[in-house]
C-alpha cells in the first residue's frame, strides 16, 4: 500500500487511530439506534424494502466470510499482495454492510424473531454471541487493517503484532458474520417474525 512506507501519524500511533476510528463507528451504530442520529436522514422504507435490504445485507456477510477465509488462507501461503487484497476487500465489505444496516435500522425497523422455543433459545444464543462479536472485534479488526495499512510486510513481522492481532480479528469477525448468516436465514426463511418500526424500537429502548 502506498502509506505503507511513509512515516504519518497513523503509523507512529496505530492505537489512537484504532480508538478514533472506533468511536466514529459505535457513535454511529448507537445513535441510529436510540434515535439520536436524526431519522430525516434516512429514507423512510416499506416492510418490503427492509426484506430486500436484510437479503442484501447476508449476501454481503456470506461473500465476506468468503473473502476472509481466502485472506487467511494466501497469508498462509505467504501471498502477501493477495491476502492484502483480500483484506482491503472485506472492510469495504464491511462498510457496505454497516451502510445497509444504519438505513435498514434508521429508515425502516427490525424483525422479532417468533418460533417454537426449541428453536429460539438456540436462536437468541446465536444472535447474542453475533452482537457481541461484532461489537467486540471492531477494534481489533480496525487496529489490524491500520497497521496492515501504515507497515511494510517486513515491518508487519518484525516490528508489529499484526499477525497475532489478525489472526483474532479474522477469527473472531468469520464467526460473527457466519452467525449473523445463520439467524438470517432462521429469521427470514425458517420461521415466523414480527415486525417493529424504527420508532416504535427506539420507544421500547428508551421506555
Amino acid at each position: 500500500m502506498a502509506t505503507a512506507s511513509a512515516d504519518n501519524a497513523a503509523k507512529r500511533h496505530p492505537l489512537a487511530a484504532t480508538i478514533v476510528l472506533s468511536i466514529v463507528g459505535y457513535a454511529a451504530v448507537v445513535g441510529t439506534f436510540l434515535g439520536v442520529v436524526p431519522r430525516s436522514l434516512f429514507p423512510e422504507l416499506s416492510l418490503t424494502a427492509v426484506n430486500r435490504l436484510a437479503d442484501a445485507i447476508a449476501l454481503v456477510n456470506a461473500v465476506n466470510v468468503l473473502v476472509i477465509a481466502a485472506g487467511w488462507r494466501w497469508i498462509r501461503q505467504d501471498e502477501v499482495k493477495k491476502h492484502a487484497t483480500a483484506m482491503v476487500t472485506s472492510f469495504v465489505l464491511i462498510l457496505v454492510f454497516l451502510v445497509m444496516y444504519l438505513t435498514k435500522i434508521g429508515g425502516g425497523g427490525t424483525k422479532e424473531f417468533v418460533g417454537p422455543n426449541i428453536v429460539y433459545y438456540p436462536y437468541l444464543a446465536m444472535l447474542a454471541i453475533h452482537i457481541v462479536l461484532s461489537i467486540v472485534a471492531v477494534p481489533v479488526v480496525l487496529y489490524a487493517l491500520v497497521l496492515g495499512a501504515t507497515h511494510s510486510p517486513a515491518e508487519l513481522r518484525t516490528e508489529t503484532r499484526h499477525r497475532t492481532v489478525g489472526r483474532i480479528a479474522a477469527g473472531s469477525w468469520l464467526l460473527s458474520l457466519t452467525l449473523g448468516v445463520v439467524t438470517y436465514l432462521l429469521l427470514n426463511h425458517a420461521f415466523d417474525w414480527e415486525y417493529v418500526e424504527a420508532a416504535a424500537a427506539t420507544l421500547l429502548l428508551v421506555g
